[in-house]
C-alpha cells in the first residue's frame, strides 16, 4: 500500500478520533438511530471538501514557496507534538464520554445540529485545511492525491463507524479505561507523523 495514502490516513484518524463535542454528538444520535446514514455524510463531506482545499490551495501555495513549506511544516509538526502531547495528558486522566442532550428528531434539526457542530468550530479549518493541507504539500502529483484520499477515507470510516456502532460503543466508551486507550494511540499517531515530518523537512 502506498505510503502517502497510509500517512494522509493516519494523519485524519489521528485528528478526527478524539472526545469533542462533535464526536459525542454523532455517537449520542447513532445510539438514538437518529438519521444514522445523513449525520455522518454531512461530518464527512464537509470534512473531504475542507482536505480538498487545504491540498489544493493551501497546499499548493505551500508547495511553490521552499521558504513558507519549510516554516509552516516545522509548525505543523509542532503542533502535531502539541496535539499529541495534549492527547497523552488526557490518557493519563480520562473521563467518560457524556451523550449529548437529544435533538429533534426531524431532519431538519438534524441537519442544522451537524452542521453547526462541524462548521462552527474554528479548530475543524485548523485541522482539515491548514495541517492536512501542509503536511500534504510534502507530497506531489499523484501521492498527493493519494494523501488526501487516504485523509479523507479516514474521515468517513471513522464517522459511519461511530454512527452505525453507536449502540455498541456507548457501553465501552462509558468506562474510563477505553479513553485512554484512544487518547494513548492518538498521542502516538501524532507524534510519529511529527517525527516523519520533521525528518522529511532536515532531508
Amino acid at each position: 500500500m502506498d505510503m502517502a495514502f497510509v500517512k494522509g490516513f493516519g494523519v485524519g484518524a489521528g485528528l478526527i478520533v478524539a472526545i469533542g463535542a462533535q464526536n459525542a454528538f454523532v455517537l449520542s444520535q447513532g445510539i438514538r438511530r437518529n438519521h444514522v446514514i445523513v449525520i455522518p455524510l454531512i461530518c464527512s463531506v464537509c470534512d473531504a471538501i475542507l482536505i480538498t482545499c487545504g491540498i489544493c490551495g493551501v497546499g499548493s501555495l505551500v508547495a511553490s514557496t521552499p521558504g513558507l513549506a519549510k516554516i509552516t511544516a516545522w509548525g505543523g509538526a509542532l503542533f502535531l507534538f502539541w496535539y499529541g502531547l495534549n492527547a497523552l495528558r488526557s490518557a493519563m486522566k480520562p473521563g467518560s464520554l457524556q451523550a449529548s442532550d437529544p435533538v429533534s428528531g426531524t431532519l431538519t434539526a438534524t441537519v442544522t445540529a451537524t452542521l453547526g457542530l462541524t462548521l462552527l468550530n474554528p479548530h475543524v479549518y485548523l485541522d482539515t485545511m491548514v495541517l492536512i493541507g501542509t503536511i500534504g504539500s510534502q507530497f506531489a502529483g499523484e501521492e498527493r492525491r493519494l494523501f488526501a484520499m487516504g485523509a479523507i477515507l479516514a474521515s468517513f470510516v471513522w464517522f459511519f463507524g461511530l454512527s452505525m456502532g453507536g449502540r455498541v460503543l456507548a457501553p465501552l466508551f462509558q468506562r474510563p479505561v477505553s479513553w485512554r486507550i484512544l487518547d494513548s494511540l492518538v498521542g502516538i499517531t501524532m507524534w510519529t507523523i511529527a517525527t516523519s515530518l520533521v525528518a522529511q523537512t532536515l532531508s
